[in-house]
């Protein structure tokens, strides 16, 4: 890359706010195509304050709306690029279950039936008989090609390969401002840099709640962002109660559990081998927005709540009899809700805001990186799905 500096601070086509997995992708693609591109972040990529770190996040097709469905067999041939590209098993094999009435099993198979999609809707009984570690309360959709993403080496794979197309990446850079300038932005660091870009894109994950007054949007566009909702989650691991599903899988084997996701009338539950996270030794179980909510990351102390464990380790007391039903290590991890549980990634003049909520992002990394780059370049647009339109959540 030819970045000029000087006096008035690094210049560059693309700014990108922030090293996560969307920041990450977004480098990598817009890089690859021969653009000038510095990230921005303020910590350091796939940072463990952010919503990218560790090695343990769920790839799954199990979507009850065809539109999102299509579009994880589209990002998984996204990921075997990016592995073919960076020589990194970045997706490790592990088949996943989805159970439990809320989750609706029977519809999630019509619709992977619809997108070609592997996968077998089986009986409780039969299911049991096959996971016996796992108790069922309905019937269960099995999907053998899910898998988890280890998402810190992701972000390492994507950045990697940015820079060496010529991307820079500027660590301990915290924006505090993006204003519109002469020609392009002008992005302020806390401490007084500065970097100069012809467009900006933006994906600050849960500190975007707090960094939306400070960008200098169009009014209309500022206006039609929707409410960002940031929780802090608790994630725990349960020890597996035989020895023998202890242990790292071999490059291109299976993990020894797989993922799952029950959704019942009381409780919503995601579950996934913990891989390093958890030393290769435990089941990393987690509530879908079971987490305290907060203004923004900003807001964040990092402890877990007591109440949403018990609640949890209630859950593997009934649900899941080949884990011990005491979490060895816990954590909590920042989640980012809009109402309406789309994606947003939508631009206005040259700023780009790129938000992949509701706990769906990691899975479609790789191809938000495309996404972007069409977006950004005028190649193609987003779709509609994604488009800011004001939404607010009931009763607000």
């Amino acid at each position: 890359m030819h970045a000029s500096l000087s006096s008035r601070g690094e210049s560059a086509t693309y700014a990108i706010i922030g090293a996560g997995l969307t920041g990450a992708a977004a480098a990598w693609r817009l890089a690859q195509s021969g653009a000038e591109v510095i990230v921005l972040e303020r910590d350091v990529p796939a940072s463990p304050l952010g919503s990218s770190h560790g090695s343990a996040r769920i790839f799954r097709y199990g979507y009850l709306d065809p539109f999102y469905a299509d579009l994880v067999v589209q990002a998984r041939s996204s990921w075997d690029e990016l592995e073919a590209a960076s020589g990194r098993q970045l997706i490790t094999p592990s088949g996943s279950l989805d159970f439990g009435a809320v989750r609706d099993p029977r519809g999630l198979a019509g619709v992977l039936d619809r997108v070609g999609v592997d996968h077998e809707l089986l009986a409780r009984e039969d299911a049991a008989a096959r996971w016996p570690q796992l108790t069922f309360d309905t019937e269960v959709l099995w999907h053998p090609d899910a898998g988890v993403i280890d998402a810190e080496s992701s972000v390492h794979a994507m950045l990697d390969l940015a820079a060496a197309a010529g991307a820079q990446v500027r660590t301990g850079w915290e924006v505090a401002s993006v204003r519109h300038g002469f020609t392009g932005y002008v992005l302020t660091s806390t401490t007084g840099r500065t970097v100069h870009a012809e467009q900006v894109v933006v994906a600050a994950g849960g500190w975007l709640p707090a960094l939306l007054r400070d960008l200098d949007l169009p009014g209309g566009f500022a206006d039609a962002m929707p409410q960002f909702e940031v929780r802090q989650e608790n994630a725990f691991h349960f020890p597996y109660r035989d020895p023998a599903d202890h242990g790292s899988p071999a490059s291109g084997d299976s993990t020894s559990w797989p993922t799952f996701i029950y959704k019942g009338e009381d409780i919503q539950i995601y579950s996934l081998p913990g891989g390093r996270d958890a030393h290769w030794r435990g089941q990393k179980l987690a509530e879908y927005n079971g987490g305290r909510r907060i203004p923004s990351a900003v807001a964040q102390d990092g402890v877990v709540d007591p109440v949403n464990r018990e609640r949890v380790t209630r859950f593997v007391e009934r649900f899941t009899p080949g884990l011990v039903p005491e979490s060895y290590e816990e954590t909590t991890c920042l989640f980012t809700n809009v109402p309406r549980d789309d994606m947003i990634i939508d631009r206005a003049a040259g700023v780009t805001i790129v938000s992949p909520c509701s706990g769906q992002g990691a899975k479609f990394a790789p191809l938000l990186g495309e996404i972007v780059h069409d977006l950004v370049t005028g190649s193609a647009s987003a779709s509609e799905r994604f488009r800011a339109v004001g939404q607010r959540f009931a009763g607000v």
